[in-house]
C-alpha cells in the first residue's frame, strides 16, 4: 500500500465543482511544498526547529498527500527520497525499535513515523529502500504493541502516553500509534485485532457524552484523557477520527462526534489550530455530505487566506507556534489536500 501515482504540481486541477477554489488549493499546496523543500537540510532532514525526525515524517506525508513519490526524478522526488532516507537512518531507531529518542519527540515522534513509513511501504525509490522500510516498521509496530501492553488503571488501557514505558494514556499520543497500526493492517502487516479492540475501549472511556444503547446524550465529544467532562475541537475531531479508524463508522460516539463538530466551528484562535484541523479534515471528509462540505469549506477559508508569501504556515500563537513553520505548513497541507484520497489512510 502506499500514494497513487502521479501528483499535482504541474498538472491540471482535479474535477470538482468549484474549479476556482480547487486552483488555489493546488497553488498554495504547490507553494507549500516549495518551501518544504527549501528547508531540507543537507543532512536530508526536512526542519527549521527541533524533534527533526518527527518534522521530516510529517513533511514526506504532506509531499505523498499530493501524490509525490520517492520514485520520480523530479526535484520534489528527490527532495523526498533523501528525506526518506534520512529518517532510515539505523541511528534513530534504537534497539527496541523506538524512534522517539533521537530527536525527543517521544511516542509522539514514534507513532508519526512509524505512520508515516506505513503510509510509503512499497514506494521507496528503490527496492533496499523499501526493504529497509519493511525493516525499520516491524520494530516500530513490536514497540508500539508493547507499549500498548504496559499495565495501566482500568480507563487507561488500551491507549499510549509520552514514553512507551507509560503507565497512563492520553488521546492524543493515542491516535498517531494508533492510525500506525491501523495503516500497517491495511498493508498486510501483523497486528493483533486485539490491539485495536483494546484502543477502542480507551476511545469510549474518553467520550464525553453518555451512551445508552445506540443513542447518547450530553455533549458528544472527546477530553484529553478519560474522566474529563467538557470536550475541545481537537480531542474531539482526533477522537472521531480515531474511531473511524477503528472502524467504526456507524458508532453512536461518531455520530455525536460529527454533530458536535458541526456545532462547534474552529476558529483562528483555537489552541492547537493546525493539529485540531489535521484531524477534522479528515474524520469530516470520511463522514461525507454536510459534514464533508461545509468543513472542506472551513479549513479553505481558514487555511488559504493565511499562507505566508513564502508559502509557509505560522501558527497563530501558544505551544504550536514554538514548534515552528515546517510543522504548520505540513500539517496545512495535510489538511487541504484530504479530498485527493492520495494517502491511503484518508480513505474510509
Amino acid at each position: 500500500m502506499g500514494v497513487r501515482s502521479g501528483n499535482l504540481i504541474g498538472q491540471e486541477p482535479l474535477s470538482v465543482e468549484n474549479l476556482y477554489v480547487d486552483d488555489n488549493l493546488d497553488r498554495a499546496c504547490q507553494r507549500a511544498i516549495d518551501f518544504l523543500m527549501a528547508q531540507q537540510r543537507t543532512n536530508g532532514s526536512i526542519t527549521d526547529r527541533g524533534h527533526e525526525l518527527a518534522l521530516t515524517a510529517l513533511a514526506i506525508m504532506a509531499f505523498a498527500s499530493i501524490g509525490i513519490e520517492p520514485s520520480e526524478s523530479t526535484p520534489q522526488g528527490q527532495t523526498l527520497q533523501t528525506a526518506l532516507d534520512f529518517v532510515l537512518d539505523p541511528k534513530h531507531q534504537n534497539e527496541f525499535g523506538y524512534f522517539g529518542s533521537h530527536d525527543g519527540s517521544r511516542m509522539y515522534g514514534h507513532g508519526i513515523v512509524t505512520l508515516m513509513l506505513t503510509e510509503m511501504l512499497g514506494m521507496g525509490a528503490s527496492v533496499q529502500q523499501n526493504r529497509i522500510t519493511h525493516e525499520r516498521l516491524d520494530k516500530a509496530i513490536a514497540l508500539i504493541l508493547s507499549s500498548q501492553a504496559i499495565r495501566k488503571e482500568p480507563k487507561l488501557n488500551g491507549g499510549w502516553r509520552y514514553s512507551p514505558g507509560a503507565r497512563d494514556s492520553d488521546l492524543s499520543v493515542t491516535i498517531w500509534q494508533l492510525m500506525a497500526l491501523r495503516s500497517a493492517k491495511n498493508d498486510g502487516m501483523e497486528v493483533p485485532a486485539e490491539a485495536i479492540e483494546e484502543a477502542l475501549g480507551y476511545l469510549r472511556n474518553s467520550f464525553t457524552g453518555r451512551r445508552s444503547g445506540d443513542e447518547v446524550t450530553g455533549e458528544g465529544g472527546f477530553s484529553y484523557t478519560p474522566g474529563q467532562s467538557r470536550p475541545s475541537f481537537t480531542m474531539t475531531a482526533a477522537g472521531l477520527l480515531a474511531m473511524q479508524v477503528c472502524g467504526q463508522y456507524d458508532a453512536p460516539e461518531v455520530a455525536a462526534a460529527a454533530d458536535w463538530l458541526l456545532g462547534h466551528k474552529p476558529t483562528p484562535t483555537e489552541r492547537y489550530l493546525f493539529y485540531g484541523l489535521y484531524y477534522y479534515a479528515q474524520g469530516m471528509h470520511q463522514m461525507g455530505g454536510t459534514y464533508a462540505d461545509q468543513s472542506q469549506q472551513i479549513v479553505s477559508d481558514l487555511l488559504l487566506s493565511r499562507q505566508r508569501s513564502d508559502g509557509s504556515w505560522m501558527a497563530p500563537g501558544g505551544e504550536e507556534r514554538n514548534v515552528g513553520l515546517v510543522y504548520s505548513t505540513s500539517l496545512a497541507v495535510l489538511s487541504l489536500s484530504v479530498r485527493y484520497h492520495y494517502l491511503p489512510i484518508y480513505q474510509r
